[in-house]
């Protein structure tokens, strides 16, 4: 795919030289015009060859890949653009966060789209599964070169094979309702070495495709989804540096005191969290009764 895209380059080089008449673009004595096609060949050949993201902990056969080796956070990850190419053909309509949900953790995102519609990979990558998944039903997951994997779950056809290359907007396969699903969407998740990560955190999913920053440093907060609620978008604090992060992380925790007529529903949806932190936070239970002035720690 690579080589076809330079081919492009060569042919749209090449028209445009031969519009434009100026010798101030490419002389017929100039070399600038190889010159450019090297550099852009090197860059890819650099790219794709001396970084082989395949030789360690690389499985075909499942999607979740247990690591054994033990993430330090706040966790680093780096994009070399600003955009991301969208997922899906039509607007995005999140249904369902990354979050807790029904007791259980929902460890993505549930974009809305119907069945049939093409889905295509948002990063340069490799495919490392391409199967089907009892929960997930037909997903493809796709290793990036930044150690980023994007999961789309739920297909209902495939377009790739493990150990396919695949460019940012390359056709993984077609949406569906495949596995454990209500509805047509799909379900997107973003791990690092295995650790679940917010994907609301990392990119903005609205019309312009965007990359929250170049450079994302990704505290603990941001990979437990029972500090998150499924039904709404989680309040956002982006660190592009490893300082503000770590400040973050050495926080002293808020502290929420109970009034009258609080409940646990009540306190989480004030504070944008679950029960299910609240109540590990605090070592209690889903029933514990609450006291006026209890003094709650909120994550």
């Amino acid at each position: 795919m690579k080589l076809v895209f330079a081919l492009l380059f060569l042919c749209v080089t090449y028209s445009s030289i031969a519009q434009n008449k100026s010798p101030e673009v490419y002389s017929p004595e100039s070399t600038q015009f190889i010159d450019d096609l090297e550099a852009y060949l090197t860059s890819i050949h650099t790219e794709t060859e001396t970084m082989d993201i395949t030789s360690e902990f690389w499985d075909t056969s499942k999607i979740k890949i247990d690591y054994d080796t033990e993430v330090a956070y706040p966790i680093h990850i780096q994009f070399k653009d600003t955009n991301y190419v969208s997922p899906i053909p039509r607007n995005k309509v999140i249904t369902s966060r990354y979050g807790w949900r029904k007791g259980r953790a929902h460890k993505g995102i549930d974009i809305d789209l119907i069945t049939g519609d093409s889905l295509y990979a948002m990063f340069d990558g490799v495919v490392r599964f391409a199967n089907y998944s009892s929960g997930h039903g037909r997903t493809v997951v796709v290793r990036h070169f930044n150690g980023l994997e994007t999961v789309y779950a739920h297909l209902s056809r495939y377009g790739v094979k493990e150990n396919d290359t695949v460019v940012a907007g390359s056709y993984l396969g077609k949406g569906g309702t495949s596995g454990n699903a209500r509805g047509s969407h799909l379900h997107l998740e973003m791990n690092y070495k295995g650790i679940p990560v917010n994907p609301e955190y990392l990119l903005d999913f609205n019309e312009n495709n965007e990359i929250r920053a170049k450079d994302i440093w990704i505290t603990k907060t941001w990979t437990r989804p029972e500090l998150h609620s499924s039904k709404r978008q989680s309040k956002l604090e982006i660190f592009s540096t490893e300082e503000e992060a770590i400040a973050s992380m050495n926080r002293e925790p808020k502290v929420y005191i109970v009034k009258k007529g609080d409940t646990l529903s009540k306190i989480s949806l004030r504070n944008n969290t679950s029960i299910t932190a609240i109540c590990k936070s605090n070592h209690m239970k889903r029933n514990s009764t609450l006291r006026i002035g209890q003094k709650l720690i909120i994550e």
